[in-house]
């Protein structure tokens, strides 16, 4: 039925009034109040017993849960009107709010590293602790590795107005760039980050060129101010590990998604070394355009100018439909968000560019957020938000602390939902250019996985390598990430991107440092699972919900070993998931055969 499932998302069942919610600031008010008295419940010189305790992590997760809410809600006010600035306002608000429990939270975290280890392994064994344990533990040593309570409580409340502040000024570069593009009557007309992003995987290579020129421009004049953003988010950050005795950048975003040096380190070398398949794909599709190698805009685009617009109705279903043959609970899921319109996939202007998933843990909803224009890429954004959406929603019955799952895991359960869309579209496909173009999908996953989250990864470790010595020029910021571009794609580009590093938001998000290894984590975890299901068929479903519910309570390690029964810190697992892509190029070589 047409127009049964809308373009734009509903807010209001949140807090009514978007910005100008009452409901809202009473929220935000309420945790306000709840913060103080959690802070005044741990102000005493001796420690809470087991039921205080208890008492007080229950304040800590109800702070916590509306904390995501009402951040999920501004961050979808802002993304979907990036002009909003009474949005921009209560997102200070949030911001203070979150750097107030972070103090807070220090404090608490600290009484939890100052109990006797035989008094806190009994501690531990108390009805409303022990289900928790696993996130107390982590907060506990966690707290051994930090500064003091007052300067982390310090270095939170001055992250405010300097180093989140910083983040939403990148924000406020990108609402005010404007693009202009020229349509095939010669009109010029002028489109957000956003739009244009999405003209850089048209079909026609001419549009594309053209597209991708005008967005190098762009960035490039708006690079001295984005460069100044990075680098204080950067130095706030190094000065922060500093002050901590924390010596690696990598401390940090390994112990945020729970994962050992180890498993990285097996992660990227088993990657490095099976990319010999997608340079044969490149070398193939590089000829098939008719150009010696590939340009930037050319490594996403559809083979072919004529790359079929798919209506959101039809991409909804078709999602619809592939879920259902692996679980019916996720396919209903799926088909709730799109009927009940959390997903705003409208494409307009003042919209920010990308896809997100953010979930309301207290409402019990999600929403997903993207500029959708019928590309073959967006079904698969969809699909890839919907799979984070569907791990929020089995896990919204534990309690709030055993859902803060790591962003690696979470883009597990998104890769995954992907993986279900494209294989089953690649194998009921009978048009032989329908085909073709799926299996074309699906490899550019494993090349933007492989090869792009690689030239991200390269890029931001050796940037703060020379942020250490001081301040890194535009110049020097867009030397290294050609650099880091050619050497990840093995040199297999014509004409690189080197703004990449002022147009990508991963960047600047000042709550998650190296916003790329996790997502390469996930693709491979998730390759892994998915070989899992096609070998044990539908009874699979409810273990995958089993694996996705402990998520937010184990260890990457220990999820891999108790669920899946591999070793993630040797290479065997990544190179197995890694060689399944030399099969699907291997297809796609015998079907572009002339």
């Amino acid at each position: 039925m047409a127009g049964q499932y809308p373009l734009t998302w509903e807010l209001d069942t949140i807090y009514e009034g978007g910005s100008a919610s009452a409901s809202l600031l009473q929220e935000l008010k309420g945790m306000e109040t709840d913060m103080a008295r959690l802070d005044a419940g741990l102000a005493g010189e001796s420690l809470p017993d087991a039921d205080r305790l208890a008492q007080l992590t229950e304040v800590v997760q109800s702070v916590l849960l509306r904390l995501r809410e009402t951040d999920s809600f501004v961050t979808c006010l802002m993304a979907a009107n990036m002009r909003d600035t009474a949005a921009n306002s209560l997102n200070d608000k949030v911001k203070t709010l979150s750097a107030m429990f972070i103090g807070v939270l220090t404090r608490y975290d600290n009484a939890l590293r100052a109990y006797p280890d035989s008094v806190w392994a009994a501690l531990l064994k108390h009805e409303k602790l022990s289900e928790i344990a696993f996130s107390l533990q982590e907060r506990r040593e966690l707290a051994k590795r930090k500064m003091a309570p007052e300067l982390e409580a310090l270095a939170g409340d001055l992250s405010v107005d300097g180093y989140h502040g910083w983040g939403d000024y990148y924000n406020t570069i990108v609402s005010r760039a404007k693009f202009t593009d020229v349509g095939s009557d010669g009109a010029r007309r002028s489109l957000s980050a956003g739009q244009m992003h999405n003209r850089l995987s048209e079909g026609e290579r001419s549009v594309r060129q053209a597209a991708f020129a005008e967005w190098e421009r762009v960035w490039s004049e708006q690079g001295d101010l984005c460069a100044e953003v990075l680098n204080r988010i950067s130095g706030f950050r190094l000065k922060l590990y500093d002050k901590r005795g924390w010596t690696s950048v990598l401390q940090e975003p390994l112990q945020m998604n729970r994962m050992s040096e180890a498993t990285l380190t097996s992660m990227w070398t088993a990657i490095q070394d099976g990319k010999q398949s997608l340079v044969r794909y490149l070398e193939r599709k590089a000829k098939l355009l008719g150009v010696e190698k590939l340009d930037w805009h050319d490594v996403e685009a559809p083979l072919g100018a004529s790359a079929r617009i798919v209506p959101y109705e039809e991409a909804a279903e078709f999602i619809v439909e592939q879920f259902r043959e692996f679980s019916p609970e996720l396919a209903e899921f799926s088909k709730q968000a799109f009927a009940k319109g959390w997903i705003e996939a409208e494409d307009r202007p003042g919209k920010r560019p990308g896809g997100f998933c953010t979930s309301f843990p207290k409402s019990g909803q999600t929403r997903i957020f993207m500029t959708y224009s019928g590309s073959a890429s967006n079904i698969s954004t969809l699909a890839h938000e919907l799979g984070h959406a569907y791990h929020q929603h089995v896990m919204n019955d534990l309690p709030p602390l055993s859902q803060e799952y790591a962003m690696n895991v979470a883009e597990t359960a998104s890769t995954f939902a992907e993986l279900i869309v494209s294989d089953k579209a690649l194998k009921t496909a009978s048009d032989p250019d329908e085909k073709l173009g799926l299996l074309e999908d699906k490899i550019q996953r494993s090349v933007a996985f492989f090869m792009n989250i690689h030239a991200r990864f390269l890029f931001e470790t050796r940037f703060y390598e020379l942020r250490r010595e001081g301040l890194v020029s535009a110049e020097t910021l867009s030397k290294l990430m050609e650099e880091a571009q050619r050497e990840a794609f093995s040199d297999m580009l014509g004409e690189a991107h080197p703004h990449f590093w002022a147009s990508k938001l991963h960047f600047y998000l000042t709550d998650v440092p190296f916003y790329n290894f996790p997502y390469t984590f996930g693709y491979l975890f998730s390759a892994g699972i998915y070989a899992r299901a096609q070998q044990e068929g539908p009874a699979f479903a409810g273990k995958y919900v089993a694996l996705l519910r402990d998520t937010g309570r184990m260890t990457v390690e220990e999820l891999a070993s108790f669920h899946l029964g591999v070793n993630l810190e040797e290479s065997d697992f990544w190179r197995e998931a890694v060689a399944l892509t030399a099969d699907d190029v291997q297809l796609f070589i015998e079907m572009t055969n002339a």
